[in-house]
């Protein structure tokens, strides 16, 4: 059966290689990977995924997305590769490990990874899958699991000009907006910029909004007057962390289905980690990020990192 599959996507992979990139292989069916391959597949492209857990495979062929048992034969005889994937080390090892994306993708194939990781690590994959004839771009995502859900994803992309208009049909297919930052690894730059920043605001709304309310005023009044007034953000107009007064925010279905705060920390980890190799002094981002450490470390790392709001509100009542 599996060996049907494959011969199936050969072929069609032949008849769209002169009428554009239509086969795509997408490695990571997560929270955010699921949406966004199935976006692809309301689109017209022909998906097939690869994921190590069982259930993101099963939940992706809902979807019309065929599975794959390995990186090696999801990316067989595709146009493009997209992936998005945890960590550092995984991607690497997706990409330049035995038998991964570099190695056994086309001569010729568009690979292009939207994990949030440090830069260098696009800057290490970029020359070897040059080197073999294929282009390579970061493009890492802003948007959240709403933002894949509903193709309203923001790409923040690093990389060669002409592989990111090569790429952009299928960004377009999975977000509302994509920018092309610069040179390889410009959209890891970005990308962390941005989440240092949300991870501050996110952290500053959850304070301010638990003390007004401690402080007697109606949570919904107080969140009306921020949303009209100078504090105005994403964190309050989209993503407030009070249960019940957004109820498309993570906090209005128990912090679940959102931005992990255990992603948080790694990120904040991750923008740490380059502030301090180029000596920017970063003290707001340092003490979010031991806050978002606080969070994970009471047990709460797959909650929404908006849960911020509840550690808040359980130190004030020690007291």
């Amino acid at each position: 059966m599996a060996a049907r599959i494959t011969r199936q996507f050969l072929i069609s992979s032949r008849s769209y290689s002169s009428g554009g990139d239509k086969n795509v292989a997408f490695l990571g069916l997560g929270n955010m990977g699921g949406f966004m391959a199935a976006n692809l597949v309301k689109k017209g492209f022909n998906v097939r995924g690869y994921d190590p857990s069982k259930e993101a495979l099963a939940a992706a062929a809902k979807d019309g997305i065929s599975g794959a048992n390995s990186i090696a034969a999801a990316v067989e005889g595709v146009d493009v590769v997209v992936s998005i994937l945890p960590s550092n080390k995984i991607v690497l090892e997706a990409y330049l490990g035995k038998d991964g994306v570099v190695d056994r993708a086309l001569k010729g194939s568009l690979l292009i990874d939207s994990s949030t990781v440090d830069p260098n690590v696009p800057k290490e994959i970029y020359p070897v899958a040059l080197e073999k004839g294929k282009g390579f771009i970061d493009a890492p995502v802003s948007g959240g699991v709403m933002g894949a859900q509903n193709a309203t994803l923001a790409f923040m992309s690093g990389g060669r000009k002409q592989d990111f208009d090569r790429a952009l049909p299928l960004l377009e297919a999975m977000g509302a907006k994509q920018f092309h930052c610069g040179d390889i690894g410009s959209g890891q730059v970005a990308k962390l910029a941005n989440n240092m920043l949300m991870g501050i605001t996110g952290m500053a709304t959850a304070e301010c909004m638990n003390m007004g309310i401690k402080m007697g005023l109606e949570p919904q009044v107080l969140l009306d007057v921020l949303n009209n007034s100078s504090a105005r953000s994403w964190s309050t107009e989209v993503y407030c962390p009070v249960p019940g007064l957004v109820p498309t925010a993570p906090s209005s279905r128990n912090y679940d289905n959102g931005f992990k705060n255990q992603l948080m920390v790694k990120d904040l980890e991750l923008a740490s980690q380059m502030a301090l190799g180029i000596r920017s002094p970063i003290p707001l981002g340092a003490v979010a990020t031991q806050l978002y450490r606080v969070v994970q470390s009471r047990g709460y790392g797959e909650k929404d990192f908006s849960f911020i709001y509840q550690l808040l509100k359980e130190e004030i009542a020690k007291k």
